[in-house]
């Protein structure tokens, strides 16, 4: 990564901005802009250091940590969160893409470079997983991690454009009221403090964390694929992909901080894979001039837009949602 925008800069040190773009701060340069390396770089560091010290304390900070190791994690929480890997990557790579073409680098090496971007993040990420005792370095995370940020690149360089972005959308959970047993001791815990402690009690931890409630999806520009069709230049089709009834990583049992064990009743909470397709609004293709909202709009383009879906989940049910969040 850091020999691309070497290059980058050499090749193009000398050229200046178009006077044009001169005073615009959020337009892309047209050619390299010596300033914006200089400040993006600053930037960057100053965001990636940022990004290591919160995920270090909301993540691992309290933890128990030991050597570095890898956990094999495949058949955890239905691999929805290897999915979110995948969103985590590809999102990655498509920001850090504009911050580099805002710089003025050529679209390959603003391509590649963006990838790695990504992978780098992510990989942060693992390797601290790594030094945690419950957890793991884990080679699964780490190839949708891969695939992620390869996704935003072979779009980039097939087409100049992504026709298929990846977004997430968060409904809350409403569990029901539950007391789980213990295994082998007589002490019980209600469904709302196991989901409490795994998954927390803000917003922003269950946007997260709560995999019951996270939904990863694929949204398929029609215009993009289809470009005679009389479809709106932001209408998308969008295939989603969550799961449900899942208080542990794996099966119905687990042990607690204390070191009791606990189990649910899978006739009551069976766990289940969701599959869905609904409608969604590419926002960064709305017809909108002003490059501020531009700029704020492409900023949440991540996220799924509300709007009906078609559910079928593998207890055999096929659901209608008019308004899914």
């Amino acid at each position: 990564m850091p020999f691309a925008l070497l290059a980058q800069k050499q090749e193009t040190l000398e050229t200046p901005t178009p006077k044009g773009n001169a005073g615009l701060f959020l337009i892309p340069s047209d050619t390299f802009n010596q300033k914006r390396f200089y400040a993006s770089v600053g930037a960057g560091i100053g965001l990636y250091s940022a990004f290591s010290v919160g995920l270090w304390q909301a993540w691992y900070k309290g933890t128990d940590l030991s050597k570095f190791h890898t956990f094999n994690d495949w058949n955890e929480w239905q691999q929805v969160d290897k999915v979110g890997h995948l969103y985590t990557a590809y999102n990655y790579s498509r920001w850090a893409y504009q911050g580099a073409k805002w710089n003025g680098m050529n679209r390959r090496s603003a391509a590649w470079t963006s990838a790695g971007v990504g992978v780098l993040l992510q990989t942060t990420t693992e390797v601290m997983d790594g030094y945690a005792e419950k957890w793991g370095f884990s080679w699964g995370d780490m190839t949708f991690n891969v695939l992620g940020s390869a996704m935003f690149l072979s779009q980039e360089l097939a087409w100049d454009e992504q026709k298929i972005t990846m977004k997430v959308s968060s409904n809350p959970q409403k569990y029901p009221d539950l007391t789980f047993m213990g295994v082998g001791h007589s002490g019980t815990v209600n469904i709302h403090d196991r989901t409490q402690s795994l998954f927390g009690t803000s917003f922003a931890e269950k946007f997260i964390k709560d995999y019951n409630a996270q939904v990863n999806w694929l949204s398929f520009n029609i215009k993009a694929f289809a470009p005679t069709s009389k479809a709106p230049d932001w209408l998308n089709i969008a295939v989603g992909y969550g799961a449900g009834n899942m208080v542990a990583g794996h099966g119905y049992q687990w042990t607690d901080k204390n070191g009791l064990k606990f189990a649910t009743n899978p006739i009551e909470l069976p766990r289940y894979r969701q599959y869905f397709l609904s409608t969604d609004i590419e926002l960064s293709r709305l017809p909108i001039k002003g490059r501020l909202w531009r700029t704020l709009l492409y900023g949440i383009h991540h996220i799924k837009f509300p709007g009906p879906a078609l559910e079928y989940n593998s207890l055999g049910q096929l659901k209608m949602h008019w308004l899914f969040w």
